[in-house]
């Protein structure tokens, strides 16, 4: 057995991958699902999309791999964090959609908890802020919103996920009710020094604890699947949330090492060893990966609007058909018009933390056009990264890798990592492999399986297909930065 299967379910796609005992891709698959908007700020998947497109693109990728499922040593599976899912502990149907973490339908609630002090508590044991980003208010929602659900599950008969823990469960055919040490630990429930569920914080938000998956090491024996989804039963080893997977994947292992991921949203991590860095600048203490039960730690800076930038100008304004539109457009942007757009479309996430905050734009003029409005969201991802670069150096007094390592569809665009590097005056590289999160997936897989290498043989097969040095002058690299934050402040004052 010389395969992997990775799962790699995503916000708006799901995506499976097998990958070869070389971490070569053999074949892949993926599929997009709906996206449920049923009021503003509100967020949601139905859950068994997420099933079906799980079980079509496994089945697909076998089979255009021409592999037997006999060759398939394991599987690894990497998600979208902290969306939640509560569902039937016999008939494994959920009770309400997935609630996504762009989700702000919480607010009030996390204000309200916020004003009685509770903030303290959360950082304290999770290393998260109390925002509506996260699960635990999400469940705490469902609990109190949908008919009978509070009662069901103060009985038992209602169970508890993220993402991976809903895919494991229909995997196995309800056998398993699991998760690993990164998904639980952007739950805010987790109490990520101890290792354990936190008791004060579930008594406190109301939820009762049966219904919590049961922690393992990002390595483990999460169960395997039944034998007649893919004709056989092949066991799940390796699970981490999808910002903890490209960490792994980018092979950044040795504290002060840095990787960002770009996708619908951006995720800059930065590996600080076995020591949770308490963070002053507003950025997350996070688990980067677990293995052999040792946690390793991370500072973790969240941008909501990254990638779904483009999916706005190409589905919200019609201004292209493609993604890939937007670097010639911006290469023809005409250089005097000085437009910030801040995609704040679900608040502002990292440093700043504001869950009102809304989209908004400056600078336009008679002869904006989509030239202007494909450079300035472009360049927002790179002024949202260094915001997060530079609240880690003030977090950070270890030392640091000197490069910047990025992954995810938006890294493919030369024109937006030239920028990035431009304006965080670093070093940006780009793996061969740009797959890097399912890349993860596969290598806990694989390694757990006995036939990928250890972290250290793994780390040294990392090769970079291109570098960005910054070539942009300090002053118009201030002006430009400073430009992004007086928008910046003017963005939160409009929003009260």
């Amino acid at each position: 057995m010389t395969h992997i299967l990775a799962i790699d379910q995503g916000t708006t796609s799901t995506r499976a991958i097998l990958f070869d005992d070389a971490l070569n891709t053999v074949a892949s698959a993926q599929e997009e699902f709906q996206q449920h908007y049923p009021n503003s700020g509100w967020v949601e998947h139905d859950p068994s999309d997420l099933w079906a497109t799980t079980a079509a693109t496994c089945r697909s990728a076998i089979e255009k791999a021409g592999a037997g499922t006999a060759d398939i040593a394991a599987i690894g599976i990497t998600n979208q964090r902290e969306t939640t899912v509560v569902w039937d502990r016999t008939t494994g149907k959920a009770v309400f959609n997935a609630i996504v973490w762009q989700d702000r339908r919480t607010s009030e609630f996390c204000k309200a908890l916020k004003a009685d002090g509770f903030e303290e508590v959360v950082a304290d044991r999770t290393g998260l802020l109390l925002d509506p980003y996260f699960s635990g208010t999400k469940l705490a929602w469902i609990l109190d919103n949908v008919d009978g659900a509070r009662a069901r599950a103060e009985a038992g008969e209602l169970v508890f996920g993220t993402v991976d823990t809903w895919l494991v469960w229909n995997l196995t055919g309800g056998k398993e009710h699991v998760t690993d040490a990164t998904n639980a630990a952007r739950t805010m429930l987790y109490d990520i020094r101890k290792g354990r569920w936190s008791k004060t914080i579930c008594d406190t938000l109301k939820i009762p604890m049966s219904m919590l998956p049961e922690v393992k090491d990002c390595a483990s024996e999460f169960g395997e699947t039944r034998p007649d989804l893919f004709g056989r039963a092949i066991p799940i080893l390796g699970i981490a949330g999808d910002q903890q997977a490209a960490t792994v994947g980018q092979a950044c292992f040795k504290p002060g090492m840095l990787k960002s991921t770009y996708g619908t949203g951006c995720f800059a991590l930065l590996n600080t060893g076995d020591t949770p860095v308490t963070s002053t600048n507003r950025l997350l203490t996070t688990i980067a990966y677990q293995l052999d039960g040792k946690p390793t730690y991370a500072l973790e800076g969240s941008i909501f609007i990254a990638g779904a930038v483009v999916q706005w100008l190409r589905d919200g304004l019609k201004m292209i058909r493609d993604a890939k539109e937007t670097q010639p457009l911006a290469e023809r942007a005409d250089a005097a018009q000085s437009i910030v757009l801040v995609p704040a479309f679900t608040g502002l996430g990292a440093p700043y933390w504001n869950a009102e905050c809304r989209g908004a734009i400056y600078g336009l003029t008679r002869n904006s056009g989509p030239e202007e409005f494909a450079r300035a969201a472009l360049e927002s991802v790179g002024y949202q990264t260094r915001d997060l670069l530079d609240a880690m150096k003030a977090d950070w007094s270890g030392d640091s890798e000197t490069a910047l390592r990025v992954d995810g569809g938006m890294s493919a665009s030369d024109w937006t990592m030239q920028f990035l590097s431009d304006i965080i005056d670093a070093p940006v590289e780009r793996p061969r492999v740009l797959e890097t999160t399912a890349m993860g997936a596969a290598w806990l897989a694989g390694y757990k399986a006995g036939i990928l290498p250890d972290m250290e043989a793994f780390a040294e097969q990392w090769t970079a297909d291109a570098r960005f040095d910054p070539d942009m002058s300090a002053d118009m690299r201030d002006q430009k930065y400073g430009a992004w934050k007086r928008a910046i402040d003017a963005t939160i004052s409009f929003a009260g």
